[in-house]
């Protein structure tokens, strides 16, 4: 399926492309096997040696978030207790491709998004990681160029109509019955600016950012561009995203308290990003996506949000 205008990329980086430029910069890579592995939003990705995983920015827009898991992801790869994504090698722009790109070991597992696998011993790994990464003191990162949030994540005046226009196109469609509670759900929480601590982020965290095994183990969390030091609520709403409301009481258990403000400003969050990638799933032809997408929103739908 042909991607739609505004996910379409600027560089079309064949596997070819890839070979070249990988051999330059790596020459111990040089002959090793190469293989397509993922497209994503922003970046194309191929596995090389079946041991590394190399992303090239597809996009102006993806260029810097590669540089920001370049600079930050080692620092925190030590002090968290499931494999991120941290760059083991760092590309530099060339005559033949305009922008930094990075190496990463393989990460075991599937997405969320592929292996469908839930349960309480995931959901307690993955409350977990986040009470880890969130305990992190930002200061120290903001010296290697930590950003806080710079698009406005949770910007209701800005965001709100655009989650509106996609549910309405998934209820178009006949992929939602009723727009109507999640539609209120946004209008209700209304998330306000900086009403939160800022906490170091993973910042886009949802099924095809978190690997699992079939039995449940956390492999690892991947896909680090959007980090930044902004509201915890961004990647709590990972849980909703997820979980159902069993494994949400042992994903809050193993976090930790949170107060009802920020639990109301995830489920926000919830609804928002998965009506963005229900509706850039069902355009792109992403039925494994879409699946999970559309779960997550008739839960919300059906939900009171007075966890906890």
């Amino acid at each position: 399926m042909t991607q739609p205008p505004q996910w379409a990329p600027e560089i079309e980086f064949g596997p070819e492309d890839a070979r070249a430029l990988i051999a330059a910069q790596f020459p111990p890579l040089a002959g090793a096997s190469l293989r397509p592995f993922a497209n994503g939003w922003d970046n194309t990705a191929y596995l090389i040696d079946e041991r590394f995983v190399f992303r090239f920015p597809r996009r102006t827009i993806a260029a810097p978030l590669i540089e920001r898991e370049i600079a930050l992801l080692p620092l925190l790869a030590p002090r968290l207790p499931a494999a991120i994504s941290a760059p083991i090698f760092a590309g530099v722009p060339s005559a033949g491709y305009p922008w930094h790109f990075a190496g990463y070991a393989r990460i075991g597992g599937a997405t969320l998004a592929d292996v469908r696998v839930r349960g309480a011993a995931l959901a307690t790994q993955l409350g977990a990681f986040l009470r880890a990464l969130h305990a992190i003191d930002p200061q120290p990162l903001f010296d290697a160029g930590l950003p806080f949030d710079e698009i406005g994540r949770l910007d209701y005046a800005r965001r709100a109509p655009m989650a509106q226009q996609r549910l309405s196109y998934l209820h178009d469609r006949g992929l939602l019955a009723d727009p109507a509670p999640l539609v209120a759900a946004l209008a209700g929480i209304a998330p306000r600016p900086d009403e939160a601590a800022p906490r170091v982020l993973h910042g886009d965290l949802y099924a095809l950012h978190v690997l699992a095994e079939p039995d449940g183990t956390l492999c690892g969390i991947i896909d680090w561009g959007d980090i930044h030091a902004g509201d915890p609520a961004l990647d709590l709403a990972i849980s909703d995203l997820v979980f159902d409301d069993e494994d949400n009481a042992a994903f809050d258990a193993a976090y930790g308290p949170i107060d009802k403000r920020t639990r109301a400003r995830a489920r926000w969050r919830a609804i928002y990003h998965a009506a963005l990638t229900a509706d850039y799933a069902h355009r792109t032809g992403n039925a494994a996506l879409l699946a999970v997408s559309l779960d997550a929103l008739r839960r919300l739908a059906g939900s009171r949000g007075d966890r906890g």
